[in-house]
């Protein structure tokens, strides 16, 4: 066994194990390999290992590492999953829109209003989570809590874009009872929301909104993420290792 793919079997001891402790099923969270910074060597290696879902923050880089990927010739290329994890400027809606298959950073609705416009015909409805901002956080990006539900709604009505659920990044606390309770703030609008689109669907031509993606925790807080709900942890330095220095910083 590689030590990339050893890591990867502890990340998922870790994850079952929370997950028997909060009384969850382990099929309720996914693993998501958070690859900013590895080249697509790093991807491949745990791609032969089983991992299928990828997470890039940089959409350049990851654009360069999804080019890589598909013209190569490992067995199970076309079974991966992009998920666009970082901030995206506009002059980067049309890459994202174009080569990923997942985005969780929408707080702005010109920002997916520009993934849907911009989505080739050809290709599957973007899947898309809401970033919310549960503690205010001056240096953290994510829509206000109240703003969630009309994003929500707004966002639900472009047609291609489907709406699955929320994604948080809370400021980080010591404790594992402090950061369950930072991410419970993200499942209370999560729940919140739900209860509102299931009372008063949006109306309009998009795609019904799916809602049961909630994205949080990371290396250091999985297990409190997944006792306060999470059903998918964004992991990359217990998979990947410390991050490669890097001579400057990607778009």
């Amino acid at each position: 066994m590689t030590t990339l793919a050893h890591a990867l079997t502890e990340v998922h001891r870790r994850i079952e194990e929370a997950c028997r402790s909060a009384g969850r099923d382990p099929h309720g969270v996914q693993l998501l390999a958070v690859s900013k910074t590895f080249g697509a060597d790093a991807v491949a290696d745990a791609l032969t290992a089983g991992q299928l879902a990828f997470g890039e923050n940089y959409v350049q880089e990851g654009c360069d590492k999804i080019a890589a990927l598909r013209a190569g010739c490992h067995p199970r290329r076309e079974d991966i999953q992009w998920h666009c994890i970082g901030p995206i400027q506009s002059n980067k809606t049309r890459l994202v829109a174009e080569h990923f298959d997942w985005v969780h950073t929408i707080d702005r609705l010109k920002t997916a209003q520009r993934l849907s416009d911009q989505r080739p015909a050809d290709r599957p409805p973007l899947q898309v989570c809401l970033q919310v901002n549960v503690d205010g956080g001056a240096n953290k990006s994510g829509a206000a809590p109240q703003d969630i539900l009309p994003l929500a709604r707004a966002v639900a009505g472009l047609p291609h874009l489907v709406l699955r659920g929320l994604m948080s990044i809370p400021e980080p606390v010591e404790g594992h009872a402090a950061q369950v309770e930072r991410h419970r703030l993200a499942k209370a609008v999560f729940d919140s929301v739900a209860l509102a689109l299931q009372q008063d669907p949006p109306a309009g031509g998009g795609h019904p909104p799916r809602w049961d993606t909630l994205s949080l925790g990371m290396s250091g807080d999985l297990e409190a993420a997944i006792q306060a709900g999470s059903t998918l942890v964004r992991v990359g330095t217990a998979i990947f290792g410390g991050r490669p220095r890097a001579a400057g910083t990607p778009a």
